[in-house]
């Protein structure tokens, strides 16, 4: 069954935010010496083109972009920020793809959450604000084009981006026909009009991506119920405090938890509480790997 004109035109604009993402986000990731994942033929994954993460649950979800800690193309990382891309061109539709981004992404973020994985998303089209406001209230970081900038940034190439659903294909396939002419410095014309329109809109998502990809561990506090609290700079030193504890070793008090704090360079913090040291190990060897 052939491509409706619509839909393939639908594909050209997914397609073109998707690499207009990528060159905004890639120096921002490579800053921090980690791996943008796209969608395209990877040896880590057998070569396969989609991106599948596996969520807390043991369910896998297509997701557009992925950074990854000490990953590579032939090594599977630690995922640390996840990116979505989507287009619609009417509400009726566009709801339901916020909730799609919304559950996939939220999903993978949980199993990852002592990462506090950055999330964001890069929408066009006619999204209604209660989808964005439901997205930014779940912690995403949202980029939206309505459709005049859609138009706006197409128009600058002399392609027309408005349709309707009564428009004739016939015009739309004319569009798509010249969108295919277009030469690489036309297509890169309409990018840059892309990040012209939302330009403070990128500027906050790579600042909020930047920061969140600099979080590190700054200092490991453990404090044992009698009092006896240190310092470390880094996972591996409180595991080797707590390996180093005689649990039997408070008197008649006895022993009865760990309290670990953690706080990261950007400033946030995690409490953690343990009844016994193998649970400590077990949680703290976790998020070191």
């Amino acid at each position: 069954m052939a491509t409706s004109p619509t839909h393939r035109f639908g594909q050209i604009i997914g397609d073109l935010l998707e690499i207009a993402t990528v060159e905004k986000v890639r120096p921002v990731v490579s800053k921090h010496g980690m791996y943008l994942d796209s969608i395209h033929p990877r040896p880590a994954r057998g070569n396969r083109r989609k991106i599948h993460v596996e969520d807390a649950l043991g369910n896998y979800h297509d997701l557009d972009l992925v950074v990854e800690e000490g990953g590579s193309e032939e090594v599977l990382g630690k995922p640390r920020a996840f990116i979505e891309v989507a287009w619609r061109r009417y509400t009726k539709h566009s709801k339901n793809k916020a909730q799609e981004i919304s559950s996939a992404v939220l999903a993978c973020a949980k199993r990852f959450a002592d990462d506090a994985p950055f999330m964001g998303t890069v929408l066009a089209g006619d999204f209604t604000q209660n989808s964005l406001d439901q997205l930014t209230s779940q912690g995403f970081v949202v980029v939206h084009f309505p459709l005049d900038a859609i138009v706006d940034a197409f128009a600058v190439a002399g392609i027309d981006a408005y349709w309707e659903e009564d428009t004739p294909d016939a015009q739309v396939k004319e569009q798509v026909r010249r969108y295919d002419a277009l030469s690489k410095e036309s297509i890169n014309a309409v990018k840059e009009r892309l990040f012209d329109l939302q330009a403070d809109a990128f500027d906050i998502f790579t600042h909020v991506l930047d920061a969140s990809l600099d979080r590190r561990v700054k200092e490991v506090r453990v404090l044992t119920l009698w009092g006896i609290s240190q310092a470390f700079t880094d996972l591996a030193g409180a595991r080797a405090y707590i390996e180093s504890v005689n649990e039997r070793s408070a008197g008649e008090a006895g022993f009865l938890r760990y309290e670990v704090e953690i706080e990261y360079t950007n400033g946030s913090k995690t409490r953690m509480t343990f009844a016994d040291k193998y649970e400590a190990l077990r949680k703290l060897a976790l998020m070191e790997d």
